[in-house]
């Protein structure tokens, strides 16, 4: 299988109605530039689904927005700096649609009052990586090279002749 390489990718963005499916096509290439094809319609639903929850909810619409990805699970946050954001009443039917379609979701408080939302989507096994068959290991007869064959009527004929025959076949 693959070695995952971490990645990580950070936007700033100022956010309005406009923008939300601009984010989204960034977002997507950057899953796609990191082979992660089979995420980019998770990942792009719920950070849609949020930013557009946000827009409609917070009065401060700079917005920081965050991939990690660690080989295993990809973990994409929404961080803002309104302080009047009540996530648990202004976001709640977007919080359950994201908790309902993603491995894993939280919200935080940060130093300065802001929110962070984020949430997981984990590689599902094989999707990342096609099987390929490798050629099996040589076992000893294949290893080997045969003795060369000896005619049959060398086989056959009494021990003085053998040598005789042995150096006529050369």
């Amino acid at each position: 299988m693959k070695t995952a390489v971490p990645c990580y990718y950070h936007l700033d963005v100022d956010l309005c109605p406009e923008r939300v499916a601009h984010v989204n096509r960034i977002l997507a290439a950057h899953l796609r530039y990191w082979d992660l094809e089979t995420l980019v319609e998770p990942v792009c639903r719920g950070t849609g689904m949020l930013l557009t929850a946000i827009d409609e909810h917070a009065t401060d619409k700079s917005l920081s927005i965050e991939m990690w990805w660690n080989g295993q699970h990809l973990i994409t946050a929404v961080g803002g700096h309104d302080r009047e954001l009540r996530p648990d009443l202004d976001l709640r039917g977007c919080l359950e649609r994201i908790a309902a379609t993603s491995d894993g979701w939280g919200c935080c408080a940060t130093a300065t009052g802001g929110k962070v939302i984020w949430f997981s989507q984990r590689a599902r096994a094989g999707g990342r990586v096609p099987l390929v068959p490798t050629a099996p290991a040589p076992s000893l007869r294949e290893g080997r090279r045969p003795p060369r064959e000896l005619p049959v009527t060398v086989l056959a004929a009494p021990p003085g002749r053998e040598r005789r025959l042995l150096e006529g076949a050369r």
